[in-house]
């Protein structure tokens, strides 16, 4: 096994959009709800710090692999997808700053795009963000070049997190600042 110690920032905000699940006051209206309870969409630990999925990483490099689709020379028509889709492994969080912003927007109410009515909702929301991000990459197949361009292109075309550019938005876009390789 391989662990890639990369070193990312931030290209764009960040946000994230877990759903609230403090039930409503018996008088209190959707927005005097949302206003209450949005900080409820950030994912934090036991102490509240909150952080960026480790899983949000995994998605986004498959993502990547997927989009890119680079074919493995001297393999015919053999792709690094399946690799980077079960071969990799983002075991731990990114934390982020704890001074999070938020955002309002009238966003359709059942969540799908073009649904019908529309609600105000509040997501939390980092304008800067930066972190260490660790990889093991289990699945020797994948060489490191392989990798540093595909973590690379995550970070420019798929993103993380609520209007991340694979949806059609632009937050969540990172930069790879360094990458370090250990055998073990």
């Amino acid at each position: 096994m391989r662990t890639a110690t990369c070193t990312l920032e931030s290209l764009s905000p960040y946000s994230q959009s877990r759903p609230i699940l403090t039930p409503r006051g018996e008088k209190e209206t959707a927005k005097d709800h949302e206003e209450r309870c949005w900080m409820e969409r950030a994912h934090t630990d036991a102490d509240g710090r909150p952080y960026i999925p480790p899983m949000a990483f995994k998605w986004s490099i498959g993502a990547a692999a997927k989009y890119l689709s680079i074919s493995i020379p001297g393999e015919g028509k053999s792709k690094y997808t399946k690799h980077f889709l079960s071969g990799i492994l983002v075991p731990e969080k990114i934390y982020l700053p704890t001074d999070m912003g938020h955002w309002w927007g009238l966003m359709n109410s059942n969540g799908q795009r073009g649904g019908g009515k529309r609600v105000w909702r509040c997501f939390p929301e980092w304008s800067k963000w930066e972190g260490v991000l660790t990889v093991c990459v289990l699945d020797a197949k994948i060489p490191q070049e392989i990798f540093v361009r595909v973590l690379k292109e995550a970070g420019n075309f798929i993103g993380i997190g609520r209007f991340r550019p694979e949806n059609g938005g632009f937050y969540g876009r990172f930069k790879v600042v360094k990458v370090k390789w250990e055998e073990s």
